[in-house]
């Protein structure tokens, strides 16, 4: 089969659909992999790198995007629509939910959509190629709200971790999954004080087998959201719905009650967001102020650390594209998992949790 890896056209997005180690298993199992010049760069892979791995380098996005089997990082902007074909297979992350006119074209174009994010093992509630970035936005949401919480960022000045005689600053997740999680080990190990909320009592049980009383944990409701929320130096916000917009948890309202330069970080904004104030925002410009607090939004996160996040979802992603690759379309018959993933085939929305948010786009 023929794969192309274009190269990521998103604001400062240096992850790349296939590191040159991903592109030797693919060419060992006969395949032809054609990847766009420079597509690797940012996350330190040379177009030397991918010949010698086995890829034939091409010189422009179409020349990628025009093979049986695309694999991509992020979902496609509104430049490469034009790219998107029947009949070809899309490997990626989409967060369609908060996406209603790239979910349009989709359907429109008749490509099969597999999207990263809804790849699912089933009877394990696993999300094992979304888990990952998961892992690395966690653990960046404490490192990029450190950073905006210091005054020269326009936040309050405050050193999460406190030092002798002045308490730490104040940690609070909306979440407690693999985002809220990993995020919370961050927060403990620079000495914070940290808050999780969550509305599973099991998953509450089991991250007190993980941190005991080094974290706070709350069952989730209004009031003990607006209590803590009041109260934080840093939000975060973690929820995750599979395949459906994030509820809005704290309105305008509770974050008009925050400390001024208090920070918002919501890493669920790639599927809408779980903080009323709070939408989409870039690397290039990250953050803004509203309501006396900084907002960060960034959707691709990751796209910070393409090094390690590149080969962290090749780790994960490869096996699937191989099975694509050796397979084609009849991988969804053999893999129920995969079959998951995909949200749009034959100019139809398919997701059970997509449809849900698009009802009038089900045919």
């Amino acid at each position: 089969m023929e794969i192309g890896v274009p190269k990521e056209n998103k604001d400062q997005e240096f992850r790349v659909g296939l590191s040159p180690s991903s592109v030797r298993v693919l060419r060992e199992n006969g395949h032809s992999i054609f990847v766009e010049t420079q597509a690797g760069n940012g996350a330190g892979f040379s177009d030397n790198d991918y010949r010698s791995a086995g890829a034939e380098i091409v010189p422009t996005s179409e020349t990628a995007w025009n093979r049986e089997l695309v694999v991509k990082v992020k979902e496609p902007l509104t430049s490469e629509y034009k790219f998107l074909q029947k009949g070809q297979i899309l490997f990626t992350y989409l967060h369609l939910a908060a996406d209603r006119k790239l979910t349009e074209h989709l359907i429109d174009c008749g490509t099969c959509a597999i999207a990263y994010e809804t790849v699912e093992q089933p009877g394990a509630n696993r999300l094992p190629l979304l888990t990952p970035m998961s892992v690395i936005a966690g653990r960046l949401a404490v490192q990029f709200g450190a950073r905006f919480l210091e005054r020269q960022q326009g936040g309050r000045g405050v050193l999460l971790g406190g030092v002798p005689g002045v308490k730490p600053g104040k940690v609070v997740i909306l979440g407690g999954g693999v985002v809220g999680t990993e995020a919370a080990k961050i927060a403990v190990g620079v000495g914070a004080s940290v808050q999780i909320l969550d509305v599973s009592v099991e998953r509450l049980s089991y991250l007190e087998t993980l941190f005991g009383s080094r974290v706070q944990l709350l069952y989730s409701n209004s009031a003990h959201i607006e209590a803590a929320v009041i109260e934080a130096d840093l939000l975060i916000g973690a929820v995750l719905v599979l395949g459906r917009r994030a509820p809005i948890l704290v309105s305008r309202k509770l974050v008009k009650q925050m400390r001024p330069g208090s920070v918002i970080v919501d890493v669920a904004v790639d599927q809408g967001g779980c903080i009323e104030t709070l939408h989409p925002t870039s690397h290039t410009n990250p953050v803004y102020i509203e309501e006396g607090v900084v907002h960060y939004g960034v959707p691709n996160m990751p796209g910070a650390v393409p090094w390690t996040a590149t080969q962290a979802l090749n780790n994960s992603t490869l096996p699937y594209v191989v099975q694509l690759a050796n397979l084609g379309i009849l991988a969804l018959e053999v893999n129920p998992a995969l079959a998951k993933g995909v949200n749009v085939q034959d100019h139809r929305l398919v997701h059970p949790a997509v449809q849900e948010v698009f009802p009038d786009l089900v045919s």
